[in-house]
């Protein structure tokens, strides 16, 4: 089954979202949040295969490293200024400077990331080929699994001390 089981009763709420219409407020070391409408905000999506999100950005702020295990994703810039990336399989590093009204898409599965290189707040709206395309972001992935990915292995990995690797995980919990 693609999807959930199909609900026996719907009514037109079921396919309405009045969530991204907004920018929401930004309350967080990255100046970054990003709104979600899948299949669990909007429930008509079920097996449709498509999805929205927006994401709001302060000045500087960043949407960290992070990768969709189930869809493209194409990035549309409503106002402001984005640095948008994404990392190949080869590590080969693919950056552009967008403005508003501009496009640019993210090959599914790969690392990418976007940064408000201006000098006000950013939008974005990003559509998915996929009702429920996933995210794992790559830093809490690493530091703030559970249970933990041993200290060993993110030590000789990042080549950091075992101090450093306890002093990301803190940060990464949100406990400096």
């Amino acid at each position: 089954m693609n999807g959930f089981a199909c609900k026996a009763n719907f009514s037109a709420s079921d396919f309405f979202f009045a969530g991204l219409a907004k920018p929401q407020p930004i309350n967080n070391t990255l100046g970054s949040i990003v709104t979600l409408a899948s299949v669990f905000q909007v429930p008509g999506l079920n097996t449709l295969g498509v999805s929205l999100n927006r994401i709001d950005f302060a000045p500087g702020g960043l949407n960290p490293p992070h990768e969709h295990p189930r869809a493209t994703e194409i990035l549309f810039v409503l106002y402001g200024e984005l640095l948008a990336h994404f990392i190949t399989t080869a590590n080969v590093l693919v950056s552009v400077t967008l403005k508003q009204g501009d496009i640019f898409t993210f090959p599914k599965g790969l690392v990418h990331f976007e940064t408000n290189i201006g000098k006000g707040p950013a939008a974005s709206i990003s559509g998915f080929n996929s009702q429920n395309p996933g995210r794992e972001d790559i830093p809490t992935s690493l530091f703030a699994a559970t249970p933990p990915v041993p200290d060993s292995v993110l030590s000789k990995t990042f080549q950091i001390s075992y101090q450093e690797v306890d002093k990301i995980k803190s940060k990464i919990a949100g406990n400096p």
